[in-house]
């Protein structure tokens, strides 16, 4: 367990657990061992919510762009605690050797398909990213989907979704299967949006 994860979720917890709480739907659908977490982005807070709503004892690694990393101190801190950069606008292949790394080793990975925010609440369109993750390690994807607004002093739902394996006709995945697989993940996603209350 990365110690500066563990500080750093009970420094914030109390903090959110007054003010913005949150509220864990569908619990059962978390599984156990590496697993990559897919949720719809609408503000940057959101991470917080699904690490909130996962419990301390499962720390999850965060997939977040780059510029955030390069921030004085709160980089660092980041980077400590298990978060690492992505460059967008091309195939980084730091960042997905990073991924590939936690998914293989059993752990658990947030990323945001849509590849930035949507602070209206209405999905954008996938990138092939998390399909090729979970295609190439193995590991389930749990869709995950919280709301665009935050509540204060009210529950805050976080929805997961069941886990699943993508599916593919040859033995590797194309191009193409990376699209059908991101176009249905947000699909998943989105239907959670009915149970987010």
């Amino acid at each position: 367990m990365n110690i500066v994860y563990i500080i750093a979720y009970l420094i914030l917890w109390p903090l959110y657990r007054l003010l913005k709480p949150t509220k864990t739907i569908h619990r059962e659908h978390i599984p156990d061992g590496g697993a990559l977490y897919c949720c719809n982005h609408t503000r940057m807070s959101d991470p917080l919510y699904v690490a909130y709503a996962l419990g301390w004892p499962r720390q999850i690694h965060v997939m977040a762009k780059e510029e955030i990393m390069h921030w004085p101190v709160l980089g660092l801190i980041l980077k400590w605690g298990g978060i690492f950069g992505v460059k967008r606008g091309g195939a980084d292949i730091v960042a997905i050797k990073t991924a590939m790394k936690y998914l293989k080793a059993g752990e658990q990975l947030l990323m945001f398909p849509e590849g930035t925010r949507h602070t209206d609440g209405v999905a954008g369109d996938a990138k092939t990213g998390c399909a090729m993750l979970a295609a190439r390690t193995g590991v389930p994807i749990v869709p995950v989907y919280v709301n665009a607004e935050k509540r204060w002093f009210r529950r805050n739902p976080v929805v997961f979704g069941e886990p699943y394996y993508p599916q593919f006709a040859g033995k590797k995945p194309t191009a193409d299967d990376y699209r059908v697989i991101a176009d249905d993940l947000m699909v998943r996603i989105k239907a959670l949006e009915a149970e987010a209350v």
